[in-house]
């Protein structure tokens, strides 16, 4: 039975001072203000908010080539094969870099465009690491992956728009009355991209939406996963903790039947579209 690796990125939310076996964590970099950070290595989430509050400029892009040849390397020296499992090829270029990459090495690396990010690319990589506990070959742990890509959810209402209006995502013109008009969007990823679910006025009516998104999302694409018991749903937020807190217990009164997983803080590659004080509800389709 060939010995196999799982890396991800730090988009995952796996922080690499959890030491999980067998699994390796590539950080996301950022530039603030010209300089680079690697995330969860020299840039916490408090420092990333800090500097967003203080309206420095924050780029983020992929990890570079020879950072992620370096990790494979070092990873092959012990391991027969890896798995790579970078986040949504829509969302970034990193999974048609590493794929182009993996063809230099005989076979031994392969790249799953899981088409996750955040909580619901956790649960990626965690089924990732259990199947390859079970001696399944990397390269059919990343058909199984890519088969399950879309069987998930992400809904999250923003609490500024001044975040998407300096990405390109809104123009000032919408950005000013969104923001006169206190209006809050609540986005959605679902899978290749992240695009407009609705506009709401206030919290309560953006947590009403997020959980109405959940049930028709179980009602129209999982309801079997339903009735099987096999689907889990977590809260994420960006840097409000208390808010999440709140909205979980929210989300477990309206959904008893299904396991509810945890409350997690929001990718930085994510936070830097949207800002601190987003609010986010995924599902996800368990593999076991």
């Amino acid at each position: 039975m060939k010995k196999v690796a799982i890396v991800t990125d730090s988009n995952a939310g796996i922080h690499q001072s959890e030491g999980i076996q067998d699994l390796f964590i590539v950080p996301m970099p950022f530039t603030i203000d010209g300089d680079e950070f690697f995330e969860d290595v020299n840039l916490s989430a408090n420092e990333f908010y800090a500097a967003q509050d203080a309206d420095k400029r924050i780029s983020t892009s992929q990890p570079s080539p020879g950072d992620v040849l370096e990790i494979w390397n070092k990873i092959l020296e012990t391991y027969d094969e890896l798995v790579f499992i970078p986040m949504s090829s829509g969302l970034s270029k990193t999974y048609d870099t590493a794929k182009m990459l993996s063809a230099d090495f005989g076979g031994r690396v392969h790249v799953a465009d899981a088409k996750r990010i955040s909580v619901t690319m956790r649960h990626a990589v965690l089924d990732a690491l259990k199947l390859a506990e079970q001696g399944i070959a990397a390269s059919e742990i990343c058909e199984i992956l890519e088969k399950h890509a879309l069987d998930a959810s992400i809904y999250i209402m923003v609490d500024t728009l001044k975040h998407l209006k300096r990405g390109g995502r809104i123009t000032p013109v919408v950005a000013a009355f969104g923001t006169l008009l206190h209006i809050k969007p609540v986005l959605t990823i679902q899978g290749d991209k992240l695009d407009s679910y609705a506009k709401v006025m206030n919290i309560n009516q953006g947590k009403k939406k997020m959980i109405d998104a959940i049930r028709k999302d179980i009602e129209n694409r999982f309801l079997d996963d339903f009735k099987n018991k096999n689907l889990i749903i977590d809260v994420v937020h960006a840097k409000c903790r208390n808010k999440a807190e709140e909205f979980a217990s929210e989300v477990k009164s309206a959904f008893p039947d299904v396991e509810f997983g945890c409350i997690d803080e929001l990718s930085l590659s994510v936070a830097s579209h949207i800002g601190a004080g987003a609010l986010a509800i995924t599902i996800t389709k368990k593999l076991s």
